[in-house]
């Protein structure tokens, strides 16, 4: 079986992008005192989602983020606002 460095790069840069989306979402929401359930009720993403992207466990769309950050009032780059060393990807 023959897997490259790259090939296994792209898969830990992809799961720390994650990782840290998931963070900043999580970061976000508890500074403003919203739960699960309420995040949901204030956009189209249901509760058990928004557990999983916090947890780094789904890849979202694009809709989802602008979703996301609807519910959370805030602007969707604010969710982007974290460090990533993406020469691996």
């Amino acid at each position: 079986m023959d897997i490259s460095l790259n090939k296994i790069a792209k898969k830990v840069s992809r799961k720390e992008l994650l990782l840290l989306f998931g963070k900043t979402l999580k970061k976000i929401r508890k500074d403003k005192g919203i739960s699960y359930r309420e995040l949901a009720q204030l956009c189209d993403v249901d509760h058990s989602q928004i557990s999983k992207i916090e947890k780094g466990y789904v890849s979202i769309q694009i809709t989802t983020l602008f979703e996301l950050a609807k519910g959370l009032g805030v602007n969707a780059k604010d969710l982007l606002d974290f460090d990533f060393d993406n020469e691996s990807s």
